[in-house]
């Protein structure tokens, strides 16, 4: 479901947001749907992912909400229109697993998506059964991702994940944390076991990964997934108010989402990252930062310092 070509008018007929009143106008007019969402190689495979995805912390958690259910439904709908796949949860996330599961079936896009998810228990037994559960919930029968949630019990999921994978159950692992304390451990871990995916904290402000987890990841050959690329919503209300510079529009940045996604972006050794939301017009706008001119060096370091100097 990538690569797809859309223009304005389709898009618009699509998107089915105009019941919800939200504007779609100030996003689509200087977005050219001509171009292809970029895609970055899983290093361990031959496989390719769309650079933007969605995570489901918090978002997804919402029970049997049928008002909270119809907008998450649009959200999906979105992300598979402009060719996202990455859909990433946890057992540790409430109802996010099951919300995700019914949605992409009710949907009929439950082959559409790449599903990770992870373990976050101690204990081989409790953790099989922990995933096994996963599986139930996001109505799969192979995940495309398990990983092990913010390394706890590391040494003994890692048996069941490489045994999973040789098995066919899953077709990668990985690991995760999303502090700056974690940096060190997930090196130790990735240069011990050379896991498929790491995920982490990284934003256009948070820059600790660019120390030295960055480098092992180039040298071991890890696919990463970047977490709370907007520091938990603080990037928006430091920028609230202000508009986005015009220099930034040549590198088709025409959103706040759009210039702290882009920024990430600019490093290559991000595979994907997975802003989460509830919100469609957000996750539009999410992925129109997949399109476009992606910034290079000097501009990353240009743009770095014009959000300091906010």
């Amino acid at each position: 479901m990538i690569n797809k070509e859309y223009n304005r008018r389709v898009v618009l007929k699509l998107s089915g947001l105009a019941g919800l009143g939200i504007a779609l106008s100030p996003l689509l007019s200087s977005f050219n749907f001509k171009n292809e969402i970029l895609l970055r190689k899983i290093p361990s495979s031959n496989q390719s992912l769309p650079v933007i995805g969605l995570g489901t912390w918090q978002t997804f958690d919402v029970g049997s909400s049928a008002e909270e259910m119809v907008k998450l439904v649009q959200v999906l709908i979105e992300m598979d229109k402009l060719g996202g796949t990455v859909i990433d949860s946890s057992p540790m996330y409430g109802s996010s697993e099951g919300v995700v599961g019914n949605l992409t079936r009710k949907a009929n896009l439950n082959n559409s998506f790449f599903y990770a998810t992870k373990v976050w228990t101690k204990g081989k037994d409790e953790g099989i059964r922990q995933m096994q559960n996963s599986f139930k919930r996001m109505k799969r029968q192979q995940m495309d991702l398990m990983q092990i949630h913010n390394l706890v019990d590391w040494k003994t999921h890692v048996k069941t994940l490489r045994d999973w994978k040789d098995r066919g159950k899953i077709k990668f692992w990985g690991i995760t944390h999303y502090t700056d304390g974690s940096h060190e451990q997930l090196e130790q871990v990735i240069k011990a076991e050379k896991p498929d995916f790491v995920q982490f904290n990284y934003s256009i402000l948070s820059r600790h990964a660019e120390k030295s987890l960055f480098e092992t990841i180039q040298k071991n050959n890890t696919a990463t997934l970047i977490n709370r690329p907007f520091e938990k919503g603080s990037l928006f209300r430091a920028t609230k108010g202000k508009d986005v510079p015009d220099w930034a529009k040549e590198y088709d940045i025409n959103s706040w989402g759009q210039f702290f996604l882009k920024f990430i972006l600019s490093n290559e050794l991000v595979t994907c990252i997975i802003p989460g939301t509830s919100k469609p017009h957000h996750m539009i706008d999410n992925m129109m930062a997949g399109y476009g001119k992606i910034p290079d060096s000097k501009i990353r370091e240009k743009m770095y310092n014009y959000i300091k100097s906010l």
